[in-house]
């Protein structure tokens, strides 16, 4: 089967998809993740004598993989104008000044540039699209920023709902690979045919397309230039399309820079695989031949050690790991699952119920994500061992920012912060002190107008305002979901 062709499974596979947007009004702080410093094995090779009928993907046996190269299929679909500027040069010269952070980056992105790439050329778009989550999250999948911003696209949760995307205790699907590409790519187009150009249509990506239409009125009413360069915008977005100018010149001559990039070979990296039955994380990843790391970083969007199939049609594994998955699942004789959700009683504290479930507070605590400052409130949910079995496995949860966690446990409000604010106005607003908005809140120091915070629910906090509810959603609703459910070979499943 043809290159072209392997990705039009996965979509088959991928229900729901829907096409979302981004709105990054806010600079990007990314935390440290678990992925920052993660260790890969060596790039996986594709099955070949062994393939597999019941695969979603499948690989071209023919490939002459001596002469796969990514980087050079993306230099070759360059179509962005050309940017020269004191901007493009001081990013140029941070990223040259900075090789670790750079190796970091191009490791990770060798898992996901490939689906990437296929999906921006299906599209005819410029290649240099496939370079975006680089500059919005260094193709973190755990990137958190301060707009609550997740995922390698970078989508804030009210987008992400708005179109369909899960966030709830288990799962988080902006960050899912698959469908947050698709939304970030779909959102793109339309923006590119809203404003014609696709620096403009950049720019709307990173600020909003109300806000770029303003400011081209604006410049209009003036007689000023009606382009990227002559718009007044903000830091962030003037210099949003520098940025990726500069990662392209990096990545067109690396070695000009002292620079060497990571290789990339032009061919799929994962393969997806129908999740018919709930499994826990670990044992899907040992099953699979992989370590955890590898896993997550494919599955980024399960919040929790268990992955439960009305989260997720499919799991992504590594090309060269399905045949040992499914042999592995096939003579398990072990249990699937061995944590279960328990949803607590009236009365109930978490140092008893650590104690009943033969754990100590602290690794409850840590599986649970739950900061030590919030407690168990009547009707939250918790992650324990299943049927009450004490387990020697402590699995910490991952992927869940300590803001986003409160908000998830239903405690919180997300307030908007607005010109003026500060976090002794804020503080003293919901009668807390600034110490707990800043620990609730990843230490933050500074505000900018738009941005979110979140104050955990006290017994006297006031009713907040719902004027901003609405506030970066975007008027697109989703219809290319039919578009990519074909129909395709039988899915591989769990038996």
């Amino acid at each position: 089967m043809q290159l072209n062709k392997l990705y039009l499974f996965v979509f088959s596979a991928c229900i729901a998809l829907s096409a979302m947007s981004a709105v990054h009004a806010e600079e990007k702080v990314f935390l440290n993740s678990p992925l920052d410093d993660l260790q890969e094995d060596a790039i996986p090779q594709p099955p070949t004598a062994s393939d597999d009928p019941d695969l979603i993907l499948t690989v071209d046996s023919n490939l002459n993989l001596s002469q796969n190269d990514l980087w050079q299929r993306i230099r070759n679909g360059y179509a962005l104008r050309q940017l020269n500027s004191p901007l493009v040069a001081s990013h140029e010269q941070w990223y040259a000044k900075r090789p670790d952070y750079m190796q970091r980056m191009t490791e990770r992105g060798q898992r996901y540039l490939h689906f990437i790439v296929e999906e921006v050329e299906r599209r005819g778009m410029p290649s240099e699209i496939a370079l975006l989550p680089m500059i919005e999250s260094a193709f973190n999948p755990g990137g958190y920023s301060t707009a609550s911003a997740s995922g390698i696209w970078q989508f804030i949760p009210s987008t992400g709902k708005h179109f369909g995307m899960q966030q709830n205790w288990w799962y988080d699907g902006r960050r899912n690979i698959i469908s947050a590409t698709l939304g970030a790519l779909d959102y793109l187009q339309k923006l590119h045919g809203m404003f014609g150009d696709w620096e403009l249509a950049l720019a709307a990506y990173n600020w909003g397309e109300g806000a770029v239409q303003r400011a081209l009125a604006h410049n209009r009413k003036l007689g000023l230039p009606a382009d990227y360069a002559s718009l007044k915008m903000p830091s962030e977005t003037r210099n949003y399309v520098p940025k990726l100018q500069a990662i392209k010149n990096i990545i067109s001559n690396p070695a000009s820079f002292g620079l060497v990039l990571h290789p990339v070979p032009d061919q799929p990296y994962f393969v997806a695989v129908s999740t018919s039955k709930n499994i826990d994380m670990e044992l899907a990843a040992g099953l699979a031949g992989v370590t955890l790391d590898e896993f997550r970083a494919l599955n980024p969007a399960h919040n929790r050690p268990v992955i439960l199939q009305e989260n997720s049609e499919v799991l992504l594994l590594p090309v060269d790991k399905v045949e040992t998955f499914r042999a592995n699942l096939a003579s398990n004789s072990l249990p699937l699952v061995s944590w279960q959700a328990y949803k607590s009683r009236k009365g109930e504290h978490l140092n008893g119920l650590a104690t009943r479930f033969g754990l100590s507070p602290e690794t409850l605590r840590s599986i649970n994500g739950l900061p030590t400052q919030i407690k168990v409130s009547t009707g939250q949910m918790l992650l324990v061992p299943l049927n009450g079995k004490n387990t020697e496995n402590e699995f910490e949860a991952f992927n869940i920012h300590p803001a986003l966690t409160n908000q998830l446990l239903g405690n919180t409000v997300r307030y908007t912060v607005r010109k003026g604010d500060t976090l002794s106005t804020i503080s003293r607003l919901y009668k807390v002190s600034v110490e707990k908005l800043q620990d609730w809140n990843n230490n933050i120091k500074t505000l900018n107008p738009g941005q979110h915070i979140f104050i955990v629910k006290l017994d006297k906090t006031p009713h907040l305002s719902r004027a901003d509810k609405n506030r970066g959603k975007l008027g697109m609703a989703s219809k290319r979901t039919k578009k990519f459910m074909y129909t395709t070979q039988r899915i591989a499943q769990y038996p």
